[in-house]
């Protein structure tokens, strides 16, 4: 599954970003995430976002590692009110 927001709210843009993505369980670990969010990233280019961002939770070390094989540039974290610390990364196209 993946999702492409063409805009970002307050909220969006500080938790959701502009690309959201998952993986069956079953599927991780197979270079799905990175395929699939390098596709999404040539939507977004064709929408005219030149500056993505992408989020996981601190404790998706996978998925970090997919944004940063993207080009990823890790931002400041932010902090859920539930304690969630969300990583925070800008592709730049």
């Amino acid at each position: 599954m993946i999702d492409i927001r063409h805009g970002l709210n307050e909220y969006l843009h500080q938790v959701g970003g502009h690309i959201g993505y998952g993986i069956r369980p079953s599927e991780r670990q197979r270079g799905y995430a990175t395929w699939m969010l390098a596709e999404a990233l040539k939507v977004t280019d064709s929408l005219g976002i030149t500056s993505v961002l992408v989020t996981c939770n601190d404790d998706n070390i996978g998925s970090a590692k997919t944004i940063q094989n993207n080009g990823g540039e890790e931002d400041v974290s932010v902090t859920e009110e539930d304690g969630t610390v969300v990583r925070r990364f800008w592709i730049n196209r």
